[in-house]
């Protein structure tokens, strides 16, 4: 019966690591922040494309993130290459 037990158990962890293995950070550039565009003007220019922000952050990925609406008034979550500004990675609601 302990056997049964340890299998179970080891099965388990294996599935937990495969599971995290996917949960990767979004990667947006490998720049220096030297080269990134200025946060505030970033913003300035989401707002001015129509875009509605709750929510502004840098990852740990070296990505703009925002959290907010775009401008056909969908709930987004976007990853923005502070370099360029172009987008690599959105999730709508």
């Amino acid at each position: 019966m302990n056997a049964l037990k340890l299998t179970a158990m080891a099965g388990a962890a294996a599935l937990l690591a495969a599971c995290s293995a996917e949960e990767t950070e979004t990667q947006c550039t490998t720049a220096p922040q030297s080269e990134w565009m200025d946060q505030e003007q970033f913003q300035a220019g989401l707002k001015e494309q129509g875009y509605d922000i709750n929510e502004f952050k840098v990852t740990p990925g070296n990505c703009y993130e925002i959290y907010g609406k775009n401008q056909a008034g969908e709930k987004v979550e976007i990853y923005f290459n502070p370099v360029d500004g172009s987008v690599v990675k959105e999730e709508k609601e």
